[in-house]
């Protein structure tokens, strides 16, 4: 499976989707495995059981997916990092990071309401202790900046295939 991380805005999604569509592999995004076994959107989850709780769901949804071992693109959120599971369950699995300023990503974002760590007061401060993490468990960096997403789903599909996006 080839696994997309990093911070929220970098286009995991997005070049995850296009990525998987040339290379005929089913996509997968994390956030939409945790609200379908939730029964709850993301904003309701943080309400309801805070981060921690979240953090918690996140990580047994995204593990039980690394482990089905199906070959497809998986697009993680931006905290999944947080947990060492997590991590661990990725050495099986090509992991990419997609590489975005604190700057950029907040560009992206903007005030985007279904994303609940927007109202962070420490938002930098995630952002930074983030990159390590990313950093140790990325196979692959990819520096999005201002690419846009088909030119970064165009890098990443010649890691791992020849023919070009279209």
């Amino acid at each position: 499976m080839i696994v997309l991380i990093g911070f929220m805005g970098a286009g995991k999604s997005t070049v995850g989707k296009k990525l998987a569509r040339h290379l005929g592999l089913p996509f997968v995004d994390a956030d939409d495995l945790i609200v379908a076994a939730a029964g709850q959107s993301i904003p309701e989850i943080f309400a309801e059981r805070g981060e921690p709780g979240f953090r918690k769901l996140e990580a047994e949804v995204i593990i039980g997916e690394l482990n089905r071992g199906d070959d497809g693109v998986f697009a993680l959120g931006g905290g999944a990092l947080e947990s060492a599971d997590v991590v661990f369950a990725l050495r099986r699995h090509r992991v990419v990071w997609l590489k975005v300023t604190f700057r950029r990503a907040m560009q992206r974002v903007g005030s985007d309401g279904n994303r609940p760590m927007l109202a962070d007061p420490e938002l930098l401060q995630v952002f930074l202790r983030r990159q390590h993490r990313y950093e140790q468990a990325a196979d692959y960096t990819i520096r999005c900046g201002s690419r846009t997403s088909t030119d970064v789903a165009q890098a990443l599909y010649e890691l791992f295939d020849t023919n070009p996006v279209e």
